[in-house]
């Protein structure tokens, strides 16, 4: 890991950041959504405390700023968003690195319609086992169900 970056405990004060970075990440990435599905997921994600039924990571760049986060549940990747101003940094794959390594994750639920995301997990060996038409809100959106291979 870049020695400018460090792991993060975030807690309830960092939910606004996170879910800024979240929305600025799925914007950049998710070119698929449309803005009724982004504000949808926003809702639901605060409606909901998504945030709070995950083990969140984040990472902090040298100026104190969380630049990307994950959440896990079990062995499953739940959410991996970096903040477009530091993607193409490591941080993805540091975070990646260290779900797969330390915290044991072994799947992840992927949109098909993001192919740079599939992309990203197959380099580190994640590979699709199974397809749903839907996503897990029941949205028109396949999901791919990939697994450490």
């Amino acid at each position: 890991m870049d020695a400018s970056m460090l792991f993060y405990k975030p807690v309830a004060a960092d939910y606004p950041r996170l879910l800024e970075l979240w929305e600025s990440s799925v914007r950049d990435t998710h070119t698929f959504l449309e803005e009724k599905d982004i504000q949808f997921l926003k809702t639901l994600i605060s409606d909901k405390q998504l945030f709070d039924m995950v083990e969140l990571t984040c990472i902090k760049v040298d100026n104190g700023v969380i630049a990307g986060f994950m959440g896990v549940s079990a062995d499953n990747l739940e959410m991996l968003f970096i903040d477009p101003e530091f993607r193409n940094m490591g941080i993805g794959k540091t975070l990646l690195l260290h779900a797969i390594e330390t915290v044991g994750v072994k799947r992840v639920d992927v949109n098909e319609q993001n192919p740079q995301a599939v992309g990203f997990y197959e380099r580190f060996g994640f590979k699709a086992v199974s397809r749903s038409e839907m996503d897990g809100m029941g949205l028109p959106f396949p999901i791919l169900h990939m697994e450490l291979a």
